[in-house]
């Protein structure tokens, strides 16, 4: 028993959908596939739900134009009969959607967004289903809000583990143990009230690792456009290197330092389950990939480079003079769990706290208002962050050079430096 999952790029269009299939049909058949929007449906969605704040008319008619998108998609790939199945199956979405944005209310923000947002996952595993009943697959269609039972954090949900597990074992198991597949949505869940909700950034990735762990999986697979993870994004820098294997302790410090590679969130169910993770590519599925397991023995790392843009580095001192120790650390930090804001660098003299975030204007504002009522803030806006594990000072001095450096912070590993 195995979980697959595919992202947005890797169903981008009919064609790249259609391409699967080579992948798909050496596949066992208990596989669970877990997948996500496809394309950028996600941000089509985001867009109508900021419309439908301002202007329904507008929302409906952007969700009338991504409707005819997703029916165009089905038009690419299926024949008649399986068509019109898809279409009815879409329809009961179409209307969801439609509904969404009529319920949509300026103070409930997040919710709506969920409501709106969790349209696209429902859309586009309904096409692949669909698509591969027509390629002879027997497969289940599964609601995943039917089995994730979730808080009412919406945007970032948390799970109801035990609640949960029940459902995988009362829907899911069964299904596969009888030697079908099952294709299922990432990123969503439902409340106790059955209102939708997503589970935060790289939320598919967290889904396919929670069923992999409930279900007790041999393996999860990650299908990606890359063939493996590499030591820094190929995006930002020249010469990245692959690596072929690595350790969930490793992954998990690169993505607690915002490399966009596996969701920390995601590594804790695998390492607790002993699963190993597979990123591979679904342009060949012939390569390799990485490897991500709990022991990596004999491994000599290439230095891991991960660089956040568009940060603030943010200074707060006592008003009084009163010593920024564990009484003040703790109002700070009470602050910034109730706004919901994650630090991420910190440090500490006596009478002042600096800390680096995540500069999301409207979040900063909030933080800042609140702060100012008992201390001075001061700013610098438009900063990076750069860290990078198992640095050399040679590599530090080349990706620091012609930078002014407005903090840094060494341990014997790791390097994090704020930079201008």
């Amino acid at each position: 028993m195995q979980v697959y999952k595919f992202g947005g790029a890797s169903i981008a269009s009919p064609e790249r959908m259609r391409a699967l299939l080579p992948i798909l049909v050496e596949t066992p058949q208990d596989t669970l596939f877990v997948v996500s929007a496809y394309g950028k449906t996600t941000n089509a969605l985001e867009t109508i739900h900021l419309a439908a704040n301002k202007d329904k008319e507008e929302a409906h008619k952007l969700a009338k134009e991504l409707e005819n998108k997703h029916i165009e998609f089905a038009q690419s790939l299926l024949h008649e009969t399986h068509l019109n199945n898809a279409l009815q199956h879409l329809n009961v979405f179409f209307t969801e959607l439609q509904w969404a944005i009529d319920d949509v209310t300026p103070d409930h923000f997040d919710y709506n967004y969920d409501q709106i947002v969790s349209m696209g996952e429902l859309m586009s595993t309904t096409i692949f289903y669909h698509f591969l009943v027509q390629e002879g697959f027997a497969i289940h269609w599964q609601d995943i809000r039917d089995v994730i039972r979730t808080d009412t954090t919406y945007r970032d949900a948390k799970i109801d583990w035990d609640f949960t597990e029940k459902n995988v074992q009362r829907l899911l198991l069964p299904v596969l143990q009888e030697g079908k597949y099952i294709v299922t949505q990432g990123f969503i869940g439902a409340t106790a009230d059955n209102a939708s909700v997503t589970l935060g950034r790289e939320g598919s990735d967290y889904t396919a690792a929670v069923l992999a762990a409930m279900l007790r999986a041999q393996h999860v697979t990650i299908w990606k456009d890359v063939d493996g993870l590499q030591n820094a994004d190929p995006k930002m820098f020249a010469n990245t290197v692959k690596i072929e294997s690595i350790s969930f302790h490793e992954v998990i410090e690169m993505a607690y330092y915002g490399a966009q590679v596996i969701h920390p969130k995601t590594i804790k169910p695998l390492q607790n389950h002993n699963i190993p993770l597979y990123v591979k590519c679904f342009l060949n599925k012939d390569l390799k990939g990485t490897l991500i397991q709990n022991e990596v023995n004999n491994i000599f790392y290439p230095p891991l480079i991960i660089l956040k843009e568009n940060q603030i580095l943010m200074q707060v001192t006592t008003r009084d003079f009163s010593f920024v120790t564990e009484d003040n650390m703790q109002h700070l930090y009470g602050i910034f769990h109730k706004l919901n804001i994650k630090v991420n660098l910190m440090q500490n003299a006596a009478i002042s706290f600096v800390a680096c975030f995540d500069h999301k204007e409207a979040d900063i504002k909030k933080l800042i208002s609140e702060l100012e009522k008992e201390y001075k803030v001061l700013c610098n806006e438009g900063v990076s962050l750069l860290t990078v594990r198992h640095y050399t000072q040679e590599i530090l001095s080349d990706l620091t050079r012609n930078k002014y450096i407005l903090l840094e912070q060494k341990t014997r590993n790791t390097v994090q430096v704020v930079l201008i």
